[in-house]
């Protein structure tokens, strides 16, 4: 396997030169993420009609020429599952690839399985096989043995022919502009999860009060900065499912936080009295100060209509050659519920560009009763049927 190795700046410019007259950037990197802060970026593979590369962000090498060369309008950047390959360029310059093309986004849009592994997705398109002889290796290590490089560029040496093979279906479903929306709206999606406030992400919060959020805002403060000057995970520091229960239990009495299930480790001692502290500001903080729960409380009708839309959602996106996971949420599904039924929140996504023409109306003209769906053939692969309704008395 011929390529190029890349670990100064003068080979990086040299490379990024050459790259930017090719129509085609494929790209995928190496990063570990377990054991610090931010993922540890280790390796950077490149594909494009003038061949191979691998950058090495571990040399004496400033990768700023890459990621303005990948923002740029000069080039498609082809990549698969693509959130970390994202959030390193954005990180490091502020900005997005103006021209991304996920091949893990547009196999859910031909209908594929929503997210496919590029394993799966080589083996359905191409019928090749990755090799899995380094998939615990320590991109750390330095130097790399040529086992290793080879196996990081299997990576991205068939992601051509994957492409072109995806654009091919695409285009001839007449969804290549889904594509430009989805990845403008993935990359939204990304950049928000990057710029928001962080404890908006603690899993479990949904249905907590504004006192109990203030008192997670704290303890996330408070956990993040020292996860970063540590360098280390921050559920290493504490768990999430620990900083909700504490916000559910209001109390900052160190007596009452030790007793909770789980912060008995030795390594809380020290910090149990600042966990203290940040319930008591909370607590203390003013009401108007308390954050609001965006998302709020589902009544039990949006519910129970949301599980009834989720039940027929299978049928109409199998129907339309749709992955389900990759047209809504069970959420998205209830917040249509409320937007048609009570215009409540903004206009949600099922209402929106081609979800509304392929799912969005056919839920609305459930919920008006202008369309009913029923089970049709049980033996079949599509059990449910949909037929139109009237309203009006014979």
């Amino acid at each position: 396997m011929d390529y190029t190795y890349v670990r100064h700046d003068r080979d990086l410019q040299a490379l990024c030169q050459t790259l930017a007259s090719d129509e085609h950037i494929f790209f995928d990197t190496e990063f570990i993420s377990e054991d610090v802060y931010l993922p540890d970026l280790c390796l950077i593979q490149v594909a494009s009609r003038s061949g191979l590369a691998v950058i090495d962000p571990k040399g004496m090498i400033d990768l700023t020429p890459f990621w303005d060369l990948i923002t740029s309008d000069q080039v498609t950047v082809v990549a698969h599952a693509a959130r970390e390959e994202f959030l390193f360029c954005f990180r490091a310059n502020g900005k997005w690839p103006t021209r991304l093309f996920d091949t893990q986004v547009a196999a859910g849009l031909i209908g594929m399985e929503f997210p496919v592994s590029l394993s799966n997705l080589l083996t359905r398109l191409l019928g090749e096989h990755l090799p899995k002889g380094e998939t615990r290796t320590n991109w750390r290590g330095r130097p790399l043995s040529k086992q290793q490089i080879e196996y990081a560029l299997n990576d991205v040496i068939f992601l051509d022919q994957i492409y072109r093979q995806l654009v091919e279906q695409l285009e001839s479903l007449g969804r290549m502009s889904w594509m430009t929306d989805e990845m403008n709206r993935f990359q939204n999606a990304w950049e928000d999860y990057s710029t928001r406030p962080g404890w908006r992400s603690v899993s479990g919060i949904g249905n907590l009060n504004r006192r109990a959020l203030a008192i997670v805002r704290e303890i996330w403060t408070w956990r993040d900065h020292h996860a970063k000057s540590q360098n280390v995970p921050p559920r290493r520091i504490l768990r999430d499912d620990l900083m909700v229960e504490l916000a559910k239990r209001k109390s900052a009495k160190v007596s009452q936080i030790k007793a909770l299930r789980g912060m008995n480790r030795r390594d809380l001692d020290p910090y149990i009295e600042d966990l203290a502290d940040c319930v008591r500001r909370a607590i203390e903080l003013p009401d108007d100060q308390c954050p609001v729960n965006h998302r709020g409380t589902a009544s039990s009708q949006y519910t129970v209509l949301g599980q009834f839309l989720s039940a027929a959602l299978g049928s109409i996106c199998r129907e339309a050659r749709i992955a389900p996971s990759l047209a809504c949420t069970i959420q998205d599904v209830r917040d249509l519920v409320a937007y048609h039924l009570d215009g409540a929140g903004e206009v949600p996504p099922l209402a929106k560009g081609w979800r509304a023409e392929v799912i969005g109306r056919t839920f609305e003209d459930l919920l008006d009763g202008t369309l009913v769906v029923k089970i049709g053939d049980p033996r079949a692969d599509e059990p449910l049927a949909f037929e139109q309704h009237s309203n009006q008395a014979e």
